[in-house]
């Protein structure tokens, strides 16, 4: 495959592409296995996973835009 002035041969094409492929699939394993481990005891059993709060959001007051929560002049967003 010729791609500009750089010769890639068809081996580096693959060759790459499977090392993204398999980065990808490693990745989101890693991810999963990091959220499963929130859902056990102490024995390693599953449990029920504790409900998650929502983030705060926050906004200033005189302008109505976000903002971030603590600074001076800010209000947290109401609840719709």
């Amino acid at each position: 495959m010729r791609l500009g002035l750089l010769d890639l041969g068809e081996i580096d094409v693959r060759r790459t592409s499977l090392v993204v492929a398999v980065s990808v699939f490693a990745w989101v394993g890693l991810a999963s296995t990091a959220d499963a481990t929130n859902c056990r005891d102490a024995n390693g059993k599953f449990i029920k996973c504790p409900a998650t709060t929502a983030a705060t959001k926050c906004r200033d007051i005189k302008t109505k835009k976000f903002a971030h929560c603590g600074t001076p002049g800010t209000e947290p967003v109401p609840a719709k």
